[in-house]
């Protein structure tokens, strides 16, 4: 799948449950909101994303981390209380983020991978022509 499209999708879940999380409480936190902005931060990186701008793409995968970090706490949270609902949520959240973390470094993985071959094949080029 495409780190664009796994971004988005992860953009979309952060957003949704986050929102669910808060509209859905009887006692709403502000903090719900926190996977809402790094899901919001996440769908205005996504043209970058796509574009396969390296900037945006780090940025993106920085959110990514640290909305993966950020999740461990509202996990326990949900654990010490006993929330179930809670608890299925953070953990949804946290598979999506891992996920797209995954996909990103598998891309970073691969364009690495191209640019080596690449170099190496201009070298061969460029050996080839002077004799």
């Amino acid at each position: 799948m495409n780190i664009g499209h796994v971004s988005l999708l992860n953009a979309i879940v952060l957003i949704t449950f986050g929102l669910w999380a808060y509209f859905g409480s009887e006692t709403p936190s502000p903090t719900a909101f926190i996977p809402v902005v790094f899901g919001g931060i996440l769908l205005a990186c996504n043209p970058g994303v796509r574009s396969k701008n390296k900037t945006v793409a780090h940025v993106a995968v920085l959110a990514t981390l640290l909305i993966l970090l950020g999740l461990i706490m509202p996990l326990k949270g949900a654990i010490g209380r006993g929330d179930t609902l809670a608890i299925v949520r953070v953990v949804v959240m946290m598979l999506s983020t891992a996920w797209a973390l995954y996909a990103f470094i598998q891309s970073f993985i691969e364009v690495r991978k191209q640019r080596t071959a690449e170099a190496t094949s201009a070298v061969q080029d460029d050996s080839s022509s002077t004799q």
